[in-house]
């Protein structure tokens, strides 16, 4: 078996991994692509695949998030003891880095990562919905209490978003925003393509009340990377006025499924606005933890 780093090119290989675990597990066609693992590698310090004779047998990413390293990996070879060593070398990668805690994911259906974690001292502490929407008419036009407005972001206001958006996820989960300057460097320029405008807010006057970052292709549709509204504006449908525009854009491009990633227990409520515009859970991920020290 040959260990080496992941590269570029590896990337299709480990989609179609995922792709054909998802349909193990799911019973339907995966839909990851090349492109979306290079955009999640964004995200690590370390990514390495398992290769049997040139053959992808399995691969894991590992990363560190505020005080925590985060890795998950696919196996697609059973049996041999890849997912123990991906396991293992995620919690030497947690000791060279000296945070306090591991987190793990793997899909809710997958019983035999569930075993692997929990023999190995690990516990469950959050479940993770994947929603979706199939688009099949136009979406209802965005309506807000008078005042508000729903807009594009606009090429000066990336601070505000910036802002906006901390301030909406400051009491999610395992929220460690990257400082503004990092986050700037990968985001800069992708409020819009050449299709238009895909990040949307909902304006107060010069406030920006609610943000969503959305990215045109992800898994095979249209994806909301983010959205928030900020604590004194809660209550009055901004989120739900910005999904329908997010809806309307993409139904406007030809692009029907759009998909979004959610805490199963946020304290916002996220779950049943996202139920109320039609999205329904198509998946469900789990996170294991695990102390470090």
């Amino acid at each position: 078996m040959n260990v080496r780093p992941l590269v570029e090119d590896d990337a299709p290989k480990v989609a179609a991994l995922i792709s054909a675990e998802e349909k193990r597990l799911y019973g339907r066609p995966g839909r990851v692509t090349g492109a979306d693992i290079l955009m999640y590698l964004q995200y690590s310090k370390e990514s390495w695949v398992w290769e049997d004779d040139g053959r992808m047998a399995a691969s894991a990413s590992y990363g560190v998030h505020g005080d925590a390293v985060n890795f998950r990996g696919i196996v697609a070879d059973k049996g041999r003891g890849l997912g123990a060593e991906i396991v293992e070398r995620g919690e030497a990668f947690a000791r060279a880095e000296g945070v306090k805690k591991i987190l793990a994911g793997a899909p809710e259906p997958d019983a035999a990562a569930r075993e692997l974690f929990e023999s190995r001292g690990y516990r469950e502490v959050r479940r993770f919905y994947e929603m979706a929407i199939e688009l099949t008419e136009e979406p209802p036009e965005p309506v807000l209490p008078d005042g508000l407005v729903v807009d594009e972001l606009r090429e000066d206001e990336y601070r505000a978003f910036y802002d906006a958006l901390n301030e909406a996820f400051a009491e999610h989960w395992e929220w460690h925003p990257d400082p503004f300057e990092e986050w700037i460097e990968r985001r800069s320029g992708q409020h819009r393509d050449e299709h238009g405008p895909v990040w949307f807010v909902v304006r107060d006057g010069d406030e920006l009340a609610a943000v969503t970052r959305n990215d045109a292709s992800v898994a095979g549709g249209g994806y909301v990377g983010a959205i928030g509204v900020r604590p004194a504006w809660r209550g009055q449908g901004l989120a739900k006025a910005l999904l329908y525009r997010t809806f309307g854009e993409f139904w406007r491009r030809g692009t029907t499924r759009v998909t979004l990633d959610v805490d199963s227990q946020n304290a916002t409520g996220a779950v049943a606005v996202y139920e109320g515009v039609g999205m329904r859970v198509d998946s469900c991920g789990v996170a294991f933890e695990k102390s470090s020290e």
